[in-house]
């Protein structure tokens, strides 16, 4: 702990009590903390303090934190920033990806705990987007503290930022998860998992989304019958056609839907 009790940390945010909690917990680990209520501040800060890691919220007077994002790319500033934020909509996710964050935390879901363990995956070299891209599929995730519902998700999805946060919405609902990042390891876990119901990405590595639907719906076995929703950001009415025509149960648009929906049509159709 000797580096990182060196380590600078500048946390951009505006909610007084979420800054105090944020900053009592770095500092307790050695981090020197220091901290901004706005984003011009924050921009200020940068250049002052010189941090070492960024955490950055969205919504802030003067400069939100998009507009940062875009000022330390215009500058060159290459540290790494960790957004925290009240959304876990994909379009704000993938807006902030493309600006350069390197992860994303929603504020109502997160501990001081898990902002701690991102802080040190990012310090020790870790690209936060990147980080589960070769996660094996097979291994269930589920919430300790949380009543489990007995039924099993296969979430299929190869972008890291929106796989992790639909997982922790996932686990905190009872729901157990099982996470597939490309077309082999949807099937191998659509075949060994047996799970309930499959969310299912489109755009993924070499097999797409509509591929693996068609080779599940091929089956003669009670895996074959399996619910499937689409999750994908096509929202073209072929590409919807072209689903529930191949036997997706439903289609929903990634930038128009929350978890917190996700999880209802998920609901809905188990009952169903």
């Amino acid at each position: 702990m000797n580096e990182e009790k060196k380590v600078k940390v500048l946390i951009i945010e505006d909610e007084v009590s979420l800054v105090d909690l944020l900053s009592n917990k770095l500092k307790k680990e050695g981090y020197i903390v220091e901290t901004a209520r706005d984003g011009e501040d924050g921009l200020a800060k940068v250049v002052e303090f010189k941090p070492m890691l960024i955490l950055l919220d969205i919504m802030m007077p003067k400069k939100n934190g998009y507009e940062v994002l875009e000022e330390l790319k215009k500058k060159n500033i290459n540290t790494p920033v960790i957004i925290i934020s009240n959304s876990g909509q994909p379009v704000e996710i993938e807006k902030t990806k493309k600006l350069g964050a390197v992860g994303h935390l929603i504020k109502t879901e997160f501990s001081p705990e898990d902002v701690l363990e991102k802080v040190k995956q990012c310090l020790n070299g870790n690209n936060l987007i990147d980080e589960e891209q070769n996660e094996q599929v097979l291994i269930p995730k589920e919430n300790p503290d949380v009543k489990k519902l007995d039924i099993k998700v296969l979430l299929v999805e190869d972008d890291s930022f929106l796989r992790e946060i639909s997982s922790k919405k996932l686990t905190k609902e009872g729901f157990t998860v099982f996470e597939a990042t490309d077309g082999e390891q949807a099937i191998l876990g659509a075949k060994k998992v047996n799970p309930d119901i499959v969310l299912l990405d489109i755009i993924l590595p070499a097999v797409d989304g509509f591929q693996i639907l068609s080779e599940i719906r091929s089956w003669d076995n009670k895996a074959g019958k399996v619910p499937v929703i689409m999750l994908s950001n096509l929202g073209q009415e072929d590409d919807i056609k072209r689903a529930m025509d191949g036997g997706a149960n439903d289609y929903m648009v990634k930038a128009h839907f929350t978890t917190e929906e996700i999880v209802s049509k998920i609901k809905e159709l188990l009952k169903k």
